[in-house]
């Protein structure tokens, strides 16, 4: 973006409108890499909830139990400030993911919002008719192929809102790893508004981030009518 212009789009001085910048950038990469994780975490978690195995089950209620039941904030504090008093885990593999604020970050809203979409598909999943399964089970496919096939995709329609609404919340929880020295949008916005003892850079990033959940609304409900019950094909 050329920086003339975004100096007249945020009304700021050059240096601070790209702080701003770059902290928007952190933001969105912070928000996709998290529902990305999330998601590919949530559909095993789902699947294991609804198998009909008691302890997968169990073991995907337990997590969605210790994640939605405690806030995001004490889980980023865990990992980011808690685990690496550990010399065992400063000696690990995993020290090279722990160690920065930003992988920190990802990991605690990754593993935080595959909690709450696990259960979003779950529902999602229970609400797929049960004939649907039996009628492809009588056909000759394998559970894993009507997981595949038949009931995933159906849990994903039936779920769409909901996930929708998580992406929303997501977004605004992102704001979180600023506690962390993460400079995302937050997290620039409030040194700026410290340095210049003003709320003009805070009002800002309001908006910014009242344009972005704008964008995912309109992003869920095409998505809606385009593969919603009424826009099959």
């Amino acid at each position: 973006m050329n920086l003339e212009a975004l100096e007249s789009w945020l009304g700021l001085p050059a240096d601070s409108a790209l702080e701003v910048w770059e902290g928007l950038v952190t933001t969105v990469q912070l928000l996709t890499g998290s529902v990305v994780l999330a998601f590919l975490l949530a559909v095993p978690l789902a699947l294991a909830a609804t198998s009909g195995h008691a302890w997968l089950a169990r073991l995907s209620r337990g997590y969605s139990a210790a994640f939605r039941g405690t806030p995001l904030l004490v889980q980023l504090f865990i990992l980011y400030y808690g685990v690496s008093q550990f010399e065992a885990v400063r000696n690990s593999p995993a020290w090279w993911l722990l160690e920065d604020a930003f992988h920190c970050g990802l990991l605690a809203l990754s593993l935080n919002l595959a909690a709450y979409m696990a259960e979003d598909l779950r529902a999602g999943i229970l609400a797929v008719p049960i004939g649907e399964k039996e009628a492809a089970l009588a056909l000759g496919m394998s559970v894993h192929q009507v997981n595949r096939r038949i009931v995933l995709p159906a849990a994903w329609r039936i779920a769409t809102p909901a996930l929708g609404n998580e992406v929303i919340a997501q977004l605004k929880a992102t704001a979180l790893v600023s506690t962390i020295t993460v400079l995302d949008l937050t997290g620039v916005a409030r040194r700026l508004s410290t340095a210049a003892y003003t709320t003009d850079a805070l009002v800002m990033a309001g908006v910014v981030y009242g344009a972005i959940t704008l964008l995912i609304v309109l992003a869920v409900r095409l998505i809606e009518r385009r593969f919603g019950p009424a826009g099959r094909r």
